[in-house]
């Protein structure tokens, strides 16, 4: 989040402004307005202890930019519905916005449903600027990469319950 408030101030330092602009102004220039909304409010931070049976964690990062983006589900194991998501985002606007969206988009889904979730479909949404369309990858691989690692917990913990052995990844 931080990331952003320095380049807004940046970019306000360069111009020829009197006094200092919020950042959220300067932003809201270059940013849709949802992209600001999830920005400014952005929906489920936080995290789920990695180490809970239900929960699956993605942690995926682009190293062009410098973005990580950890996305986790909470899994009823009955329905196989998500029923609680969280993230914790380092990056820039559009990566936070990102990852809020696809914690709300995954709620009360089923897995199979989730994972067909396409970054095109989050940058449409966010109306995201071609520059900043791997943020939206980032929350796909997110996704998947939580669906993944959940999987894998459950194929462990099953191969445990019956005395087989499980490789992971």
């Amino acid at each position: 989040m931080l990331r952003i408030a320095g380049c807004a101030k940046k970019l306000v330092g360069t111009a020829s402004f009197e006094t200092q602009v919020p950042a959220t102004r300067v932003l809201s220039r270059f940013y849709h307005e949802r992209v600001v909304d999830h920005y400014d409010n952005p929906r489920n931070v936080g995290s789920f202890d990695k180490n809970d049976p239900t929960v699956g964690t993605g942690l995926v990062g682009a190293p062009a930019c410098g973005d990580v983006m950890k996305l986790q589900i909470r899994v009823d194991e009955k329905t196989g519905k998500i029923t609680d998501a969280r993230f914790k985002t380092f990056g820039c606007g559009s990566a936070i916005a990102s990852s809020s969206v696809a914690t709300e988009w995954v709620k009360g889904k089923l897995m199979e449903e989730v994972v067909t979730i396409k970054n095109t479909e989050i940058a449409k949404h966010l109306s995201l600027p071609p520059v900043k369309l791997h943020c939206s990858m980032l929350a796909e691989d997110a996704i998947k990469a939580a669906v993944k690692d959940y999987l894998a917990k459950r194929g462990s913990a099953t191969a445990a319950g019956t005395g087989e052995k499980s490789a992971t990844a």
